[in-house]
């Protein structure tokens, strides 16, 4: 049964990704497709959420910092380089290495759950307020200045490696995020299908069982909080790519609620829940903006709590438990 249930999970994903890649670029107009970018953006962060808490058992805040961290990092670097191979690697591998810093005075001091929620949390807003704090021509870093509250603005566009005349932007850039989104996706999936996922899953499960098999779990938990790091890492680097543009606002506590949200609507313990559930509340939340029906944190608000009463494990999990319902009542009874 479970074999049957990744096998149809993996078509229906390799359907989304062709969906997402072929179809929707061949008959969407280049506006739409700007759009649509912003949404696979926040879902790639959404799933390095999914992946750290959802399997992983870390309740991380701190993916507002790392997506912050990526964007500022990839802004700095490809405006003083002007070109942006370097950069990009650089906007995964410095959220990497804060993860992984924080993580080893995290993991390795046994912090309880509820205060390594808190401290990713403080960090977070400690970056906010010092970049926000850096308003002023002498913060600047080489060429590029920080800009405080009101951002780096003009960041150049990812470009085609080696060649900065041929930027990837608009229709192209929404195919670059929807790969990138499709392989951080399937390679979640397949880190989760081996013996190293396996363990993660037991840790999340029972952490102290894990131990006394013989599993090192702070070093695994470290490596958890390492990969959820780089993936939100890269969402920041496409998200300042996308809009040219990059503020103190991404390490907010708005925003960092915001990522929460997303994977509890879609679903904790699932992958395809956190893209669901972000492009779900986004697309909500856009055209609630957009028509001015009402203000949107009051909705989103108001739509967590009946979801908390009424579907507390998520849209997938609860879409899951309603078709094997339908399906034990259609077998009748035995």
């Amino acid at each position: 049964m479970n074999r049957l249930r990744d096998r149809a999970g993996l078509l229906a994903a390799g359907v989304a990704g062709a969906v997402l890649i072929v179809v929707i670029p061949a008959v969407t107009e280049v506006y739409v497709q700007f759009e649509l970018t912003l949404f696979l953006i926040f879902a790639i962060l959404a799933l390095s959420l999914a992946w750290v808490w959802g399997f992983g058992g870390i309740l991380s805040f701190g993916q507002s910092l790392f997506f912050g961290l990526g964007g500022y990092t990839f802004a700095v670097a490809v405006i003083n380089l002007g070109e942006s191979t370097l950069p990009v690697l650089l906007g995964i591998l410095v959220p990497a290495l804060l993860a992984g810093f924080l993580g080893y005075f995290l993991f390795w001091r046994r912090i309880s759950d509820v205060y390594l929620a808190v401290i990713t949390l403080a960090a977070s807003l400690i970056f906010y307020y010092l970049i926000g704090a850096s308003a002023g021509s002498q913060y600047r870093i080489g060429t590029a200045l920080l800009g405080g509250y009101n951002g780096i603005p003009s960041v150049p566009p990812i470009n085609v490696p080696g060649a900065p005349a041929q930027p990837v932007v608009y229709g192209d850039l929404y195919v670059l995020t929807a790969i990138v989104l499709a392989i951080v996706y399937g390679g979640l999936r397949w880190l989760l299908a081996t013996d190293f996922g396996r363990v993660v899953v037991a840790i999340r499960e029972n952490e102290e069982r894990a131990q006394l098999l013989g599993y090192d779990v702070r070093t695994r938990k470290l490596a958890i909080f390492v990969i959820g790091g780089g993936i939100a890492g890269l969402a920041g680097v496409l998200f300042a790519a996308w809009g040219a543009y990059v503020s103190p606002n991404v390490f907010s506590m708005t925003f960092t609620a915001q990522i929460i949200v997303w994977v509890l609507v879609g679903g904790l313990g699932t992958l395809s829940g956190a893209v669901i559930g972000c492009v779900l509340v986004q697309a909500v939340m856009t055209w609630l903006g957009e028509a001015k029906l009402a203000d949107t944190n009051l909705v989103l608000g108001a739509g967590f709590v009946v979801l908390v009463l009424f579907a507390r494990r998520g849209l997938v999990p609860g879409l899951r438990d309603l078709l094997a319902r339908i399906r034990r009542l259609g077998r009748g009874p035995r």
